[in-house]
C-alpha cells in the first residue's frame, strides 16, 4: 500500500505547496509591520491605522480568490488553477519588492491574497479527489499543516532577512509548486465530467498504481458524475443546499472562535510575561500550530472529523474563558471600556501578582492554539472538500471560502470596537460561548466522513 500511496504522495506534496505559500503570505506581516514602522521613506513608513490596514487587506484580496477560484476550479480544472496561482503570487511579491509607497505596498498584499483564496479553494478538492478514503483526511490535514508551516517559516526567516529580502524568498514555494504540478495529473472526477475517461484512467494509473482495479474506480466515480450543468434552482435540492449551509457555517464558526483576534495580540501578551524578544515568541507560538496540526493530520483518519472537533471545541472554550478571567483581572476598573488599549495594564493589578497573572495569558494562548490546531484548525478545510456534489463543488467551495475571509476581515478590523462595546473580558467571553456553539454545531449537524468514498458521502446527502 505504501508503494502505490508514493505517488500520491508526491501528487500532495506538489499541491500543498500551495499552502505553504499561503502561510508565508500570512506570516509575512508578522515581522514586517514592526520594521515598516521604522524606516526612514516616509513614503513606506506605516503607521499603526496603515500596518493595520496592511496585515489585514490580504483578507479582502483572498476572499475575491474565493470567488474566482469557485470558477476556475470548474471551468480549467484542478490541477491548471492551481499552476495558475503562482502568477499573482509572484506577481504580489514583486510589487513589494520594487515598492515606493503605501498602495504598491497594499496591492502587493491584495495580490498575494488573490492567490491565497483561490489556493485556499482549489488545494483542498484536488488532494480530496485524488486521495481514497484510507488517507484522505491525514492528508486533507497537511493542508493546514503547510499552512502554519508557511507561517512559522515567514516568522523564522523574518528575524534574519529585511522586508524585501523576505518578500523575495516567499516567491519561492509558489514557483517550485509550478513546477511540480506540471508533472502531477488532474483529478480522475474532473476528467470524468469533462468526458475524458482515457485520461482519467491515465490519471487512477499514476495515482494508485498498476496494481489496482482502475475500471472499478473509474465506474464508480461515474455513477456518480451527472454531465448537465448546475442551474440555480437546484439549490433548492436538499442533497446541494444542505452540504453549502453545513460548509458555509464551519467557516463561520472557524473564524468566530476569536482566532485572529488572540493571533493579534500575542506578542503584547509575550511582552506582558516578560518575554523579551517578541519575534522569538511568535516563534513560539508557531512552532505550536505546527506540533499540533501535525497530531491532528496523523490521528484524524483513526478518531474521525467529529470526535476532533469535539475535543478542539472544548480546550478553545476553556482556553478564551481564562483569557476573559485574566481580563477581568487586570483591567483597572471592570466597566471602563472606553480604554481597549488597558487590556494588558499588568502593573495595575494587586501586588503579588505581577508574575503570575501574564503567565495566566500566556498559558491560555498556548492552549487555545493548541486545541485550534487540533480541530478547527484543519478539520473544516477538509470537510469543505469532501461533502459538496462534484458539479456544485466549485460553487459551493466558492462560498465557504468567501465566508471564511470575509469574517476573518471583520474579526480582525472590529475587535477593537467590539472591545471597547463589551470590555475585553466580555469579548473573550463571547468567543467562549461561540466555542460552546461550535461543539452543538457539530453534535447534530456535522456528518462523519471518516473511510467513506466522496460517492458513499454524496450518497448520504440524497438519501437523507
Amino acid at each position: 500500500l505504501r508503494v502505490q500511496n508514493a505517488k500520491l504522495y508526491l501528487a500532495t506534496f506538489a499541491a500543498v505547496l500551495g499552502p505553504l505559500s499561503f502561510g508565508f503570505v500570512l506570516g509575512y506581516s508578522s515581522p514586517v509591520i514592526p520594521e515598516l514602522s521604522k524606516v526612514s521613506d516616509p513614503q513606506l513608513r506605516l503607521d499603526s491605522t496603515q500596518a493595520s490596514w496592511f496585515a489585514s487587506v490580504v483578507t479582502l484580496g483572498a476572499a475575491a480568490g474565493g470567488i474566482l477560484g469557485g470558477y476556475l476550479v470548474d471551468q480549467v480544472g484542478r490541477k491548471l488553477s492551481l499552476m495558475l496561482c503562482s502568477i499573482p503570487y509572484v506577481s504580489g511579491y514583486l510589487v513589494i519588492i520594487s515598492a515606493r509607497n503605501i498602495w504598491m505596498l497594499y496591492f502587493g498584499r491584495i495580490l498575494t491574497g488573490l492567490a491565497s483564496g483561490i489556493t485556499s479553494l482549489v488545494v483542498p478538492v484536488y488532494i480530496s479527489e485524488v486521495s481514497h478514503p484510507q488517507v484522505r483526511g491525514m492528508l486533507g490535514s497537511c493542508v493546514q499543516l503547510m499552512v502554519v508551516t508557511g507561517i512559522l517559516g515567514a516568522y523564522i526567516a523574518g528575524i534574519a532577512l529585511k522586508w524585501r529580502w523576505l518578500a523575495l524568498l516567499c516567491c519561492f514555494p509558489s514557483c517550485i509548486m509550478l513546477f511540480f504540478m506540471f508533472f502531477m495529473p488532474e483529478t480522475p472526477r474532473f476528467l470524468l465530467n469533462q468526458n475524458k475517461r482515457s485520461e482519467a484512467i491515465a490519471s487512477l494509473q499514476f495515482l494508485r498504481g498498476p496494481h489496482v482495479d482502475h475500471e472499478w474506480e473509474c465506474r464508480q466515480i461515474e455513477d456518480n458524475v451527472e454531465e448537465e450543468g448546475l442551474s440555480i434552482l437546484e439549490f433548492r435540492n436538499p442533497s446541494i443546499y444542505r452540504p453549502l449551509l453545513i460548509g458555509v457555517a464551519l467557516m463561520f464558526f472557524q473564524q468566530v472562535t476569536g482566532i485572529n483576534a488572540v493571533m493579534f495580540y500575542a506578542e503584547t501578551i509575550f511582552e506582558d510575561a516578560n518575554f523579551k524578544d517578541s519575534r522569538m515568541a511568535s516563534v513560539v507560538v508557531g512552532s505550536i500550530q505546527v506540533c499540533f496540526t501535525a497530531v491532528a493530520a496523523l490521528i484524524i483518519d483513526k478518531t474521525g472529523r467529529k470526535v476532533l472537533l469535539y475535543i478542539s471545541g472544548f480546550i478553545m472554550a476553556l482556553s478564551t474563558a481564562l483569557f476573559g478571567l485574566y481580563f477581568k483581572m487586570v483591567l483597572p476598573t471592570p466597566g471602563n471600556s472606553s480604554h481597549p488599549d488597558l487590556l494588558f495594564t499588568v502593573n495595575t493589578v494587586a501586588p503579588g501578582t505581577e508574575s503570575s497573572l501574564p503567565w495566566l495569558a500566556v498559558m491560555s494562548l498556548g492552549l487555545f492554539v493548541a486545541g485550534f490546531a487540533l480541530g478547527w484548525g484543519p478539520i473544516p478545510w477538509l470537510v469543505m472538500s469532501e461533502i459538496f456534489p462534484l458539479k456544485a463543488r466549485g460553487i459551493s467551495s466558492g462560498a465557504c471560502v468567501l465566508t471564511n475571509w470575509v469574517m476573518a476581515f471583520f474579526v480582525t478590523k472590529e475587535f477593537h470596537d467590539l472591545i471597547g462595546l463589551l470590555t475585553a473580558y466580555g469579548t473573550f467571553w463571547l468567543f467562549s460561548a461561540f466555542c460552546c456553539m461550535n461543539i452543538l454545531f457539530t453534535a447534530f449537524y456535522v456528518p462523519e466522513t471518516k473511510g467513506r468514498t466522496l460517492e458513499q458521502i454524496e450518497a448520504y446527502f440524497r438519501r437523507s
